[in-house]
C-alpha cells in the first residue's frame, strides 16, 4: 500500500520514542505545504500519515525531538530533526525511521 510511515527510537536507552510530534510537508519550487501533523504512539510510531493520494515530488518530515528530551529531563542539541526525501514512485510506500539520541540522530530509508 503506497503511503508515508515513519518510527523514532531513542538509541540512548534503546527505546521507542512515544508521543513525538512530526510533520509532513510537501515541497514545491516556491512554497511549502504541510500535509499532515500527528504524534508518535507508544511504539514510537506513525503508521501512515493522512494524505490524499501520493504524488512523485519533494516531502519533508519533521520531527519535534527537542520537546520530547525535555519531557524525559534529558538536554539535547537538535530541538528538531528535518528529514527531506523524494517519493519517485507513487505506488511504493515510503518508511523513513529515525534513531535519536541527546546529540546525534540518523536515518534511512526502510521497508
Amino acid at each position: 500500500m503506497a503511503g508515508i510511515s515513519t518510527h523514532i527510537l531513542n538509541a540512548s536507552i534503546g527505546q521507542p520514542a512515544p508521543q513525538v510530534v512530526v510533520k509532513l510537508l510537501r515541497q514545491f519550487e516556491r512554497s511549502i505545504v504541510t500535509l499532515d501533523v500527528q504524534q508518535t504512539d507508544q511504539d514510537g510510531r506513525i503508521k501512515a500519515f493522512q494524505i490524499d493520494k501520493l504524488v512523485k515530488g519533494n516531502y519533508q518530515l519533521v520531527f519535534e525531538v527537542g520537546s520530547y528530551f525535555e519531557q524525559q529531563h534529558v538536554p539535547s542539541f537538535y530541538p528538531r530533526v528535518c528529514i527531506d526525501f523524494t517519493v519517485t514512485d507513487q505506488h511504493q510506500h515510503y518508511h523513513v525511521p529515525l534513531l535519536i539520541s541527546p546529540f546525534s540522530y540518523s536515518t534511512y530509508r526502510g521497508s
